[in-house]
C-alpha cells in the first residue's frame, strides 16, 4: 500500500515537471478550459443573480397574500383584455363584506394607487411621486418598514384623517435634513400632516413601485381626495397562514365563494373577479430563468469541448515526445498504472489551473454589481467550476494516459 502511494506520489511530480518544462504550451492548452469555465460559471452566476434581483424587484407584492382584482396576471403575448374591461373593480364594501365572511384570512387591506402627483412643502416641491390609499391592515399584507414614527391607528383609518407615511427620497427632497414628523405637505391642493418616514428602499432591477417616492395615506381619505373613483381600481388583499394552510388552498376556496357570495353570483355564472398570486409572477420567473440557464449551459458546452479536445491533443503530442523515456521506465520496473497516472495528472493538472484561472475571471464580474444588481459568486459556482475542470481533465487525459500506459518498453526506446 505504501509503495504504490508513493509510486501516485512520483507521478504526481513527474507531471509537474513536464507542465514546469512546457510552460508556453501548458498555457495555450489551459486557455480553452479558462473560457469555458468563465462561460459556464459567468453565465451562471448573472442567471442566479438575475433572478435574486427580479424577484428582489417584486417583495413589494408580499409572500403568502392572495389579490382581489378586476385584471388577472397573465404573462401572454395577446393578453384578452376584451374578456375583463367590463368586470367590476373591488370595491370597499366588498371589502367590509369579506373582513366577516372569511375564515381562513390572517389580515386583509384594501388598496388604490395615484401616480404621477406633485407633493409640496414650503418653497420646495417634488413631482412624479406616487399615493397609495390602504386600510388599517396593510402593514400585516405588505412590507411597510418604518424608519421613524408610527403606522396609522384605527381610527385614523376607518376615519379617513389626513395622515401620510412618506418615502425616505421624498423627505429628503422636500425637508432636507429637517425632521419632517409633524410636519405638513400638500397633494393636489390638499395638506396632509406626516407621521412617518419609512426606511430607503434603494432602486430595483425592474424599477419596480419603490417606497422611497411613495405616500402612504388612509384609504378613505385618499377616496376623498381622489372622488373620481371610475379612474381607480383598487384591490383586496388577503394574507394566509401557510403554516396551517400549505399552497394557501383552503383560503383561495374560502376567498372565491366569499367573493361570489358578496357579488351574488348564481352557480353556472363565471367569476367577474380574478384571484392574483404572487406565485404566478415567481412561476414565470422560474421559466424564464430556466430557459436562460439551458441557454447558457449550451453555449459553454462548445468552449469546454474545444477545451478538453485542446487538452487532449496536447497530451498526445506529450506521449509521443516522451516515449522513449516511457519505454525506459517501463524497462526499469514501473507499472503501468505509474504511467497512465503520470499523464492523467497532467491532464487533470491543466485542466484545474484553467478552471482556477476561470474562476478567478469570473470574480472579476463583481466589480460590475450596482445597488440593483449585485453580482455574487456562492461557494456552489466554485465547486461546480472545479468540479467541472476536474471531469474535463480527467475525459480529455484518460484516452493517452491509457496508450502510454500500454506501450511496449522495448518499441519505445527504439521510437528515440
Amino acid at each position: 500500500m505504501l509503495l504504490t502511494l508513493r509510486l501516485i506520489y512520483e507521478s504526481l511530480l513527474f507531471a509537474l515537471g513536464a507542465l514546469r518544462e512546457n510552460i508556453l504550451r501548458t498555457i495555450l492548452s489551459l486557455l480553452g478550459v479558462t473560457v469555458g469555465i468563465f462561460a459556464i460559471i459567468g453565465v451562471l452566476a448573472m442567471v442566479d443573480t438575475l433572478e435574486k434581483s427580479i424577484k428582489a424587484s417584486f417583495n413589494f407584492l408580499g409572500s403568502d397574500v392572495i389579490y382581489v382584482a378586476k385584471w388577472p396576471w397573465l404573462f401572454v403575448d395577446d393578453y384578452p383584455w376584451w374578456k375583463y374591461v367590463n368586470r367590476p373593480t373591488p370595491k370597499y364594501d366588498e371589502y367590509k363584506a369579506l373582513e366577516k365572511r372569511l375564515t381562513a384570512s390572517t389580515a386583509l387591506s384594501i388598496s388604490a394607487v395615484r401616480g404621477n402627483l406633485t407633493a409640496k412643502h414650503g418653497n420646495s416641491s417634488v413631482s412624479g411621486i406616487s399615493v397609495i390609499g390602504v386600510s388599517y391592515y396593510h402593514d400585516k399584507v405588505s412590507d411597510v418598514r418604518i424608519e421613524t414614527g408610527r403606522y396609522f391607528s384605527m381610527q385614523e383609518c376607518e376615519g379617513g384623517a389626513n395622515v401620510a407615511l412618506i418615502g425616505a427620497v421624498l423627505a429628503e427632497d422636500l425637508f432636507g435634513t429637517e425632521n419632517p414628523i409633524g410636519k405638513e405637505i400638500k397633494i393636489k391642493n390638499k395638506v396632509v400632516r406626516i407621521i412617518a418616514v419609512m426606511k430607503k428602499q434603494g432602486a430595483s432591477l425592474l424599477d419596480t413601485p419603490s417606497s422611497d417616492n411613495l405616500c402612504i395615506t388612509p384609504y378613505n381619505y385618499f377616496i376623498k381626495v381622489f372622488s373620481n373613483k371610475r379612474r381607480l381600481n383598487p384591490t383586496i388583499a388577503v394574507k394566509g397562514d401557510p403554516s396551517a394552510d400549505a399552497g394557501l388552498e383552503l383560503l383561495e376556496a374560502d376567498l372565491r365563494e366569499s367573493m361570489r357570495g358578496v357579488r351574488g353570483l348564481k352557480p353556472l355564472q363565471e367569476d367577474n373577479f380574478s384571484l392574483n398570486r404572487p406565485e404566478m409572477l415567481s412561476n414565470f420567473i422560474d421559466n424564464l430563468i430556466g430557459i436562460l440557464t439551458k441557454a447558457g449551459w449550451f453555449i459553454s458546452f462548445f468552449s469546454l469541448l474545444v477545451g478538453g479536445f485542446g487538452i487532449a491533443n496536447i497530451m498526445f503530442v506529450s506521449v509521443k515526445e516522451r516515449t522513449n523515456l516511457i519505454g525506459i521506465q517501463k524497462s526499469l520496473g514501473a507499472k503501468n498504472y505509474f504511467i497512465l497516472f503520470q499523464f492523467l495528472f497532467e491532464a487533470i493538472f491543466l485542466s484545474g489551473i484553467g478552471g482556477v484561472a476561470g474562476l478567478l475571471l469570473v470574480s472579476m464580474l463583481t466589480f460590475l454589481s450596482t445597488d440593483s444588481f449585485e453580482i455574487v459568486i456562492n461557494m456552489s459556482h466554485i465547486g461546480k467550476g472545479l468540479l467541472i475542470s476536474t471531469l474535463i481533465g480527467i475525459l480529455s487525459g484518460i484516452m493517452p494516459a491509457i496508450s502510454a500506459a500500454n506501450l511496449d518498453p522495448v518499441e519505445a526506446i527504439r521510437s528515440k
